[in-house]
């Protein structure tokens, strides 16, 4: 909004107007205006929470052993994560962007997602939530409306990079000078760095593209469904999921930044996309609301993100990705998601076939696989075996563990953004 309204009074030669054309005022403005939100306005959310009484109730202290600390505290903090983004992004962005409007669509949606799963669960007083067939269908389905989108609109087009070789054997990084629909993205540790969806297709002959988009579709909704599920299973401690989401957010911002620069683009060899600066500030309004959650959410926790939150980040970074084709760097980038979910998936699967032969095996001490490093022996079932019960060999104050997990993630963002340049 205000962008459009300065960019008018550039035409009339106002002092000032023109610095809304600079991405770097619009991020930095952004950053800092999502902070003053969420610490503003997280005050007064946690204190009509308190007020009506609406928190969480004690949690089982077999999953949580510090539980009975946290009982009274507000949830459904995600509203503040998302009014901290939005109205930034709303005020800063170019809102006509398809890149922005994709964002946008991503937060609202899912947010409205996590927050059914969240009312169901302390006002109907279902601790199940929202049944798991309408969280999967609310997933695919904006998976696959911004798959569809990047597929069918003009605006959502790339210049693609080529290596040329000069005489004197220097390879040089351009881009070609249409910008065109690509199905390539970015793969690491690979010389050529791209990796073209219609390629994997090629049996197909004639409907090769054809049948890339759909490929490229289908990715889209798994990438969102997994990051956004992976998310929610690390929001079990006090500023875990919070943190993690800043440091893989400022990650994603550096890459969209670069990946709209055309300079940086070639200096890295990966694809130069149009429009998707003002991918940076929508992330500087994210990484801004996360830290921003932090002062209410570090522990101990003065309120708790809840479904509606976690669901929410998780989506945001997985649509980030794909827009500007980095979604085969979410395994490293979001490292701890993507254990969180695997240690739930051996834990219950493994569970299940030994039930079968009439055990009852466990993988780990509990999971999702932060709960392993702070569950107490006498918390173990006693009726059940576990094959990796001696690790780790004390259980850790969450706070402690919290803070490793970021360290984790800081190194697994480093070396995402150094696959760029290692091949």
């Amino acid at each position: 909004m205000l962008y459009y309204i300065f960019r008018f009074l550039e035409e009339y030669d106002i002092p000032g107007a023109h610095i809304w054309s600079y991405i770097s005022f619009r991020s930095l403005l952004a950053l800092i205006l999502s902070l003053i939100i969420s610490a503003w306005f997280g005050e007064y959310f946690i204190k009509w929470m308190k007020r009506r009484n609406i928190s969480e109730t004690a949690r089982d202290a077999s999953i949580d052993p510090f539980g009975i600390e946290k009982k009274g505290v507000p949830t459904m903090g995600g509203i503040i994560i998302i009014v901290s983004i939005l109205v930034p992004v709303l005020l800063l962005g170019r809102i006509r962007n398809i890149y922005l409007l994709l964002m946008v669509v991503t937060t609202v949606w899912l947010g409205f997602l996590g927050f059914m799963d969240d009312y169901i669960k302390i006002f109907r007083k279902n601790k199940e939530g929202l049944k798991g067939i309408y969280k999967i269908v609310g997933q695919v389905s904006i998976g696959f409306i911004v798959g569809l989108t990047l597929w069918l609109s003009p605006d959502a087009v790339v210049r693609e990079n080529v290596s040329v070789e000069r005489q004197n054997q220097e390879v040089v990084v351009k881009h070609k000078q249409e910008a065109v629909k690509s199905l390539q993205t970015t793969i690491p540790f690979i010389k050529n760095h791209n990796l073209n969806y219609s390629n994997i297709m090629a049996f197909l002959g004639d409907y090769k593209v054809a049948a890339g988009w759909v490929l490229f579709v289908i990715m889209t909704i798994i990438v969102v469904t997994a990051v956004s599920n992976g998310a929610n299973l690390n929001d079990g401690m006090d500023g875990m999921c919070a943190g993690n989401s800043a440091i893989i957010g400022v990650a994603l911002l550096i890459f969209s930044y670069v990946s709209s620069h055309i300079v940086y683009a070639a200096y890295f060899d990966i694809m130069y996309i149009p429009g998707s600066e003002e991918l940076v500030v929508f992330l500087s309004a994210f990484v801004g609301a996360m830290v921003g959650f932090l002062w209410y959410n570090a522990y101990p926790a003065q309120v708790f993100m809840g479904d509606t939150g976690s669901l929410t980040i998780g989506g945001i970074i997985g649509v980030c990705a794909v827009i500007i084709h980095k979604e085969l760097l979410l395994p490293i980038l979001c490292g701890i998601f993507f254990i969180e979910s695997l240690s739930v998936i051996i834990q219950t699967q493994w569970f299940k076939i030994q039930k079968r032969k009439g055990r009852r095996v466990r993988v780990f001490r509990a999971t999702p696989i932060h709960d392993t490093f702070r569950r107490l022996d006498s918390q173990l079932d006693a009726t059940s075996t576990y094959i990796l019960k001696g690790w780790p060999h004390r259980p850790f104050h969450e706070s402690k563990i919290t803070i490793r997990f970021w360290i984790t993630t800081i190194i697994l963002a480093a070396i995402t953004i150094i696959t760029l340049k290692i091949r």
